[in-house]
């Protein structure tokens, strides 16, 4: 599939499709995130993750999207997606075209979050927050559609079990939600790295 401009009028028209997002459980923390999506020189298209530091409270060390838990002022979660994404990595909410919502998920951690799929410009000068971003990681879309850099295996955490889905490549680890949130993305572009079946188990 050619990484050129006509995947954000894809991307925008499968992800009108959504449905509203449904409310959290009372017993999740409200979180949002956004998967910043950017055109290098103009043609192949790329996703900015980070590295969370190894200070911070949850999900040390892990590769995610820039994102974090809804305020009481925060008047929607969109708000909250950019403004989580303008702490963490000093990217302006003004340059970020929203593309679309992503199905929201669960996750065993307590927290139930919204994926935000937006564009954004490249390049740009991004300041990560040392506090909570170890660095910027700038990833091939195309470079997930490869079954051989997709797993399954079982998790333990907290006394329960679950599966969850790994992204291997380049010698980096995705897992996790942002695992989830990757999975349900190429499914909108028709790419299924991993099989239903086993896609629908990856729990957190």
């Amino acid at each position: 599939m050619a990484m050129t401009r006509p995947l954000v009028s894809l991307l925008k028209s499968r992800l009108a499709l959504n449905p509203p997002e449904p409310a959290a459980a009372p017993d999740l923390v409200s979180a949002a995130v956004l998967a910043p999506l950017f055109f290098k020189e103009g043609e192949e298209a790329h996703l900015l993750f980070t590295q969370r530091t190894l200070t911070l409270k949850d999900h040390q060390g892990q590769i995610s999207f820039p994102g974090g838990v809804r305020r009481p002022e925060d008047p929607d979660l969109l708000t909250t997606a950019l403004r989580e994404t303008r702490e963490e990595i000093g990217l302006d909410p003004r340059v970020v075209e929203l593309l679309g919502t992503l199905a929201p998920l669960a996750t065993m951690t307590g927290y139930h979050i919204t994926p935000f799929l937006g564009l954004i410009p490249h390049p740009y000068e991004f300041h990560p927050n040392p506090q909570e971003v170890e660095r910027l990681l700038l990833l091939p879309l195309e470079g997930f559609f490869d079954p051989a850099r997709w797993s399954s295996r079982a998790y333990h955490y907290q006394g329960r079990n679950t599966r969850v889905c790994d992204w291997r490549g380049d010698g980096e680890l995705i897992w996790g939600a942002t695992a989830r949130i990757l999975l349900n993305l190429l499914a909108l572009l028709d790419q299924h790295p991993i099989p239903g079946d086993r896609h629908a188990t990856c729990l957190d």
